[in-house]
């Protein structure tokens, strides 16, 4: 069996605002194959770019991790790590929580690279495209040069607003060399794009939004990394656009071996991508296991919703099945002791008031579902009625401490 690259534990998440704390990750539990792709899908506002942060140290104030572990497979670190930090390492695992943020920050591009949502928004509008990847190439290249020490590899990669300065006047300190900038090259033919070292030298504008996704993929290949998070690679683009993205990925993953994570609320692309996936809702995962386990023995109901609300192609002017309901509120005062999904479940139990434990799902050994199906079937007797949790609402609605926003109005990821 492929073995473990990451292993995140508990891992929790808050945003701490004016309206109350967001609980926007909770307790997540998940184990990242090396080499794999794995999926987490869910509806918007479920958590699941909250999560993507989480674990690349990149969640922004009000927001903090404030519980759980990320334990990171490389023996290389775990040995340079051990004497400084001996309750961080674990074998040749490596507990990213319980390092400095130097470390973090220096695996970044080096281990760990994202592809985030809006490319447009990502990339320096000033600095033409070929330059900003030539940059993450250059901070690959002086790390890998370094001894093998986490200081001397922060050490290396730093580079002050003076060291710009300088590089701005004098040729001989420029931070990035040639052999980063046809690096740069290399890769940007190497995600399709056209006449790759005439559009190295354009600025973000000059490219469309298919391409300018291409080429934040080639900056996050740059610092050939152990582990890619692709936050939903193909959101605001055609189809047709869609379709070449996924392809380039899928060829990446099978030329590089890297491992991915795959962040979308698009099914299809999990059916097409992944090895194994993670359903998630309110911040939770609620199910989980090999793509085969979810998507044809799945036991949650939400997953089960999101399943019948994609369109069949054999089935001509049938209904799609959307989910009743809306993404609860996930600021804690609001939140209840219960399953999250109760109040939009159509098989609602007396139980479910309780918080599900996560129970062994119907397929293979590494299927988990949180909910209680699971463990039994329903029980109709048992059942909760739609106007318990109407009534339920609405004595939380007059509650005066429950005044807030939902978790879109706190970030614009979810």
């Amino acid at each position: 069996m492929t073995e473990d690259i990451l292993r995140i534990n508990d891992l929790s998440t808050r945003f701490f605002t004016k309206e109350g704390q967001v609980n926007a990750v909770e307790r997540v539990d998940l184990n990242i194959k090396r080499g794999e792709v794995f999926g987490i899908v869910g509806e918007s506002g479920s958590g699941k770019s909250v999560t993507a942060l989480s674990l690349v140290d990149l969640v922004e104030s009000p927001g903090e991790v404030t519980n759980g572990s990320v334990e990171y497979r490389n023996e290389e670190l775990a040995e340079a790590l051990r004497d400084e930090y001996p309750d961080a390492v674990d074998g040749s695992f490596v507990d990213l929580r319980a390092v400095p943020e130097t470390v973090r920050r220096s695996l970044r591009g080096a281990s760990f690279s994202m592809i985030f949502q809006d490319p447009e928004s990502s990339f320096n509008p000033t600095l033409t495209v070929g330059e900003q990847i030539a940059e993450a190439a250059e901070v690959q290249r002086r790390a890998r040069a370094n001894p093998r020490s986490t200081r001397a590899k922060t050490r290396g990669v730093e580079y002050s607003f003076s060291s710009y300065l300088a590089s701005a006047v004098l040729p001989s300190r420029k931070f990035v060399t040639n052999s980063s900038r046809e690096r740069a090259v290399e890769l940007l033919e190497m995600v399709g794009i056209p006449d790759p070292v005439k559009r190295a030298d354009e600025y973000p504008h000059q490219y469309s939004g298919g391409m300018l996704q291409r080429a934040m993929i080639a900056q996050a290949l740059a610092g050939e990394p152990d582990v890619l998070i692709a936050d939903e690679p193909t959101t605001a683009l055609d189809v047709t656009i869609q379709a070449q993205v996924l392809d380039i990925l899928a060829d990446l993953q099978e030329e590089t071996g890297m491992t991915i994570i795959l962040i979308t609320h698009n099914l299809g692309v999990v059916a097409r991508m992944c090895d194994r996936v993670g359903v998630m809702y309110a911040g939770e995962i609620v199910e989980q296991g090999r793509l085969e386990d979810v998507f044809e023995n799945h036991v949650h109901p939400y997953t089960e919703g999101l399943l019948g609300s994609i369109p069949n192609l054999d089935d001509v002017g049938g209904r799609l099945q959307p989910i009743g309901g809306n993404v609860p509120s996930l600021i804690d005062v609001e939140m209840g002791d219960g399953c999250y999904f109760a109040d939009r479940c159509p098989r609602a139990m007396q139980e479910c008031l309780e918080k599900p434990p996560d129970f062994d799902g119907p397929g293979g050994e590494e299927h988990v579902a949180k909910c209680y199906l699971a463990d039994h079937p329903y029980d109709e007797t048992q059942a909760l009625s739609e106007e318990y949790f109407e009534s339920a609402g609405a004595r939380v609605t007059d509650r005066g401490d429950s005044a807030g926003a939902s978790p879109g109005e706190v970030s614009e990821d979810d």
